[in-house]
């Protein structure tokens, strides 16, 4: 590949510009200067009329894609690539093609980088949030090898597992989430406006009370009395919490530990990240990283403390010698069938293709899990709101029939 140049230093501009049809349009670039701002629009058939440097955005919801427009750009320039089609040309091809404008401007600036000399790879380099160290680093493993349609391929596809693997987790969480919200919804209407209509009816007529219809009213009334100071104190507590979470590395360690060892869940999540980890350990070894850089870019992703320590353990068992096989064993990482697949493959000489079966092994581990967890969370669910309706109930017709009992005496 060509040698590593200096990225030039970008400035983000906010710009004021009008199309071809005689229509303004806002939006934001990087560039180098004005003038490099002027040809970037002009490459968008946009005419600059006003543009002046802007401050860094660094909320990360203004920086993240969809996964489908990355799936879309792998895959288109891949085909451009193995037609022949020149890099720059394909993505400016690919450029016009796009509609998310945040996207469009990044595929111009790399047309504008690799124009000033640049390889795809370090031109991707310049929007870490959008293309990770995993991409970034695999682009480059093409370039070198001179494979890059075949990489962007199986990246596409690497891409296409992580969004079925998304897909079944969203699949579990979107059912639970809709029933609590309901029943905690008709549990606040009730508290807050049923509930202290009965209890006025229930002292009026001056009889005692279960301990359930007791506790209910007791209930409502410190919800009505304290409810918006608990949702307060429940916002400023999530808000501690993340802060904790970020700037406290040995609070993340115990809490992503936990979240691993929760009875169902923790098993889940577990699969989850190590099936999406294992494809990606996979991809780049087969493409010719070294099994210490593939370990240390693919550890940036697992999103879990806990195991990012094992695979930084994994990694220090192989730099003293160990095999790939003997250091997650170490570690026990993964189960025993997973390490003996692993053992196989170095003994055989075909470690990728081991590697490709452990990673096809944890994705269908995945699905099984799921649909099993999902198979359970229903009658499970359904189990629970039957029982808070029947307390509810209890609490509330048991005085009222001794109400009306006492009426027919």
């Amino acid at each position: 590949g060509q040698p590593h140049r200096p990225h030039v230093p970008m400035t983000p501009f906010a710009y004021r510009a009008v199309d071809p049809r005689g229509r303004i349009v806002r939006g934001r670039l990087d560039a180098g200067n004005l003038a490099e701002l002027e040809l970037r629009l002009a490459r968008l058939d946009l005419e600059l009329l006003h543009g002046k440097p802007a401050p860094r955005r660094h909320a990360p919801w203004q920086r993240q894609l969809p996964r489908r427009e990355l799936i879309n750009f792998c895959f288109h320039l891949e085909q451009f690539l193995q037609a022949g089609v020149p890099i720059i040309e394909s993505l400016a091809d690919l450029r016009d093609t796009i509609e998310h404008p945040h996207f469009r401007e990044i595929v111009t600036s790399l047309v504008g980088a690799i124009e000033g000399g640049e390889t795809l790879s370090q031109a991707l380099e310049r929007h870490p949030q959008v293309f990770d160290n995993v991409f970034c680093s695999l682009i480059r493993a093409g370039e070198r090898a001179g494979e890059l349609p075949t990489v962007l391929r199986a990246i596409s596809n690497a891409l296409k597992r992580d969004d079925e693997l998304a897909a079944f987790t969203r699949r579990i969480a979107i059912y639970p989430a809709i029933v609590a919200l309901v029943i905690l919804a008709a549990i606040g209407v009730a508290l807050i406006h049923v509930v202290p209509e009965l209890a006025r009816l229930f002292h009026s007529a001056g009889q005692p009370l279960p301990l359930q219809t007791r506790l209910l009213i007791g209930l409502s009334s410190f919800v009505r009395s304290y409810g918006w100071l608990l949702l307060g104190g429940a916002g400023l507590g999530f808000i501690a919490f993340r802060h904790a979470l970020a700037s406290r590395p040995a609070f993340r360690l115990w809490f992503d530990g936990t979240l691993l060892r929760l009875p169902l869940l923790g098993d889940v999540r577990k699969k989850l990240i190590l099936a999406r980890f294992t494809g990606l350990f996979a991809l780049m070894y087969s493409s010719g990283i070294t099994i210490v850089d593939a370990l240390n870019v693919a550890e940036d992703v697992v999103g879990n403390a806990a195991l990012k320590e094992g695979l930084t353990r994994v990694g220090h068992g192989i730099e003293r010698g160990l095999k790939l096989s003997e250091a997650f064993g170490a570690v026990n990482l993964f189960p025993p069938l997973v390490t003996r697949m692993l053992r196989v493959g170095e003994s055989t000489g075909a470690l990728d293709a081991a590697l490709a079966n452990v990673s096809y092994f944890y994705e269908r581990d995945v699905r099984e899990a799921i649909e099993r967890l999902q198979a359970g969370i229903e009658p499970a669910l359904t189990v629970i709101l039957g029982m808070l309706l029947l307390a509810v109930m209890s609490a509330v017709m048991l005085p009222i029939y001794d109400i009306v009992t006492r009426m027919k005496i």
